[in-house]
């Protein structure tokens, strides 16, 4: 008797967490957080590459000889993934895209951590993180990027759109 009771509340909140994944709202938020913030965090790293290069050397995994490839690439990926998830042109390769970075980020600034590194993480300009300066903010705040990308990624319901823009993606398909 127990067991089908626990059985029954199981039911009830899988309803409740397939509700909330397929909620198009909560998808259309979750586009534009992650969309802004990466647009915005690669906007001033396409602008001063030479600054983000240096952040990356201060993480002290990367090859020297790839630090200035990896500071040129980089923000431009973050920067066209932001706009096409925003946009809504394939919301969900980007975000795929965006989530494998996410995780990328995550485990260089936990390695860092362990190490024991102080370091600014590169994620926005310099002196522009404030209270998220701290790798341990950081490291929270990409998880919940992560589970913000994927929430994009599991979306299977009918995604909301800027309106102008669904008519280039349609002439895009």
């Amino acid at each position: 008797m127990a067991s089908q009771a626990g059985w029954k509340k199981g039911i009830r909140l899988n309803r409740f967490f397939k509700a909330i994944l397929n909620h198009s709202w909560i998808d259309l938020g979750a586009r534009w957080i992650l969309g802004l913030t990466f647009i915005y965090a690669g906007f001033h790293k396409i602008v001063s590459p030479d600054e983000f290069a240096k952040m990356i050397y201060g993480y002290n995994i990367f090859p020297h000889i790839l630090i200035n490839l990896i500071a040129i690439v980089v923000p431009f990926i973050e920067f066209i993934t932001g706009l096409a998830i925003i946009i809504g042109v394939y919301p969900r390769s980007a975000a795929i895209i965006i989530t494998g970075m996410l995780l990328v980020f995550i485990v260089l600034i936990a390695v860092n951590l362990v190490r024991g590194y102080e370091f600014d993480c590169g994620c926005f300009p310099a002196g522009d993180d404030g209270f998220f300066k701290s790798p341990t903010v950081t490291l929270f705040r990409d998880m919940f990027y992560f589970l913000l990308g994927l929430q994009v990624i599991f979306f299977n319901g009918v995604r909301k759109m800027i309106p102008h823009f669904s008519k280039i993606k349609t002439m895009l398909l």
